[in-house]
């Protein structure tokens, strides 16, 4: 592959752009300075320096950011500030979306992709992709009301009872809450429905993948495909369809908070 078409690729401009940056030496391979964007590389393990910043190549991009209380998972956000500001100019460039969004008062594990086929993958209900929240209440929880989440509870707008996939008290106000759908606010309806109120909310684990305890809110890591999330996923092959990807809000409009 062209050097231009690598960092083209990977969201450090347009094909213009990114040659610009080649021929004016702001490009390193190996620490050594490249200035010809018609150099052939292997992009399979390939780093390279873009302005004195270490970029390796990622084809789809998926990583993992602990989402901070006070921000939006959107792209054009209403009241809040994106999470998308939490990212460098490149992923952003991607048009990375989230994988099942957590509202604002929401922290935790939230993975972002440009890879819409893996997307659908990991948020589609057929795939029983679990999502593991950890829950504070404003009254103490009862036998009663762990009983009723895992049998399932009624939500307003929807006639079909919704159950957790596993429930157990951490506390005499405290949940851990497993869930394998992606309804609106569905844990704090959820709770209200057993007659408490969520009073804080943190997604700790996303399928085979729990938050590293490492990652401080508003820090993102690169992640080494979809199976390290669920195993048997493999990304979508490389120039393969992502639609609806580097669209503003794009993406799915669930909220899982």
């Amino acid at each position: 592959m062209r050097l231009a078409q690598v960092l083209f690729s990977q969201g450090f401009g347009t094909r213009r752009e990114c040659e610009a940056l080649i021929l004016a030496g702001e490009v390193r391979l190996g620490g050594q300075v490249c200035d010809d964007p018609d150099r052939e590389v292997d992009p399979a393990g390939l780093c390279f320096e873009v302005q004195g910043t270490l970029w390796p190549y990622h084809e789809p991009a998926l990583i993992v950011l602990h989402k901070p209380l006070g921000y939006e998972c959107s792209r054009k956000p209403s009241a809040w500030p994106s999470v998308m500001t939490l990212l460098p100019a490149p992923l952003r460039r991607r048009g990375v979306q989230p994988i099942g969004r957590l509202d604002q008062d929401t922290t935790g594990l939230l993975l972002l992709t440009d890879d819409g086929a893996l997307l659908h993958k990991l948020t589609s209900p057929k795939h029983h992709v679990p999502k593991v929240y950890e829950v504070r209440t404003a009254r103490p929880v009862t036998d009663d009301q762990v009983r009723a989440l895992l049998e399932g509870v009624v939500l307003r707008d929807d006639p079909q009872p919704v159950r957790a996939a596993a429930c157990e008290r951490t506390g005499e106000r405290g949940l851990r809450l497993t869930l394998t759908q992606g309804k609106y606010h569905q844990v704090r309806r959820m709770v209200a429905a057993v007659g408490n109120h969520v009073e804080a909310l943190h997604r700790s684990r996303f399928g085979g993948l729990a938050l590293p305890d490492d990652l401080a809110p508003g820090q993102w890591r690169w992640l080494d495909g979809p199976g390290i999330v669920a195993p048997g996923l493999t990304p979508t092959p490389q120039g393969g369809s992502r639609p609806g990807f580097g669209q503003p809000g794009g993406g799915p409009s669930d909220i899982l908070g």
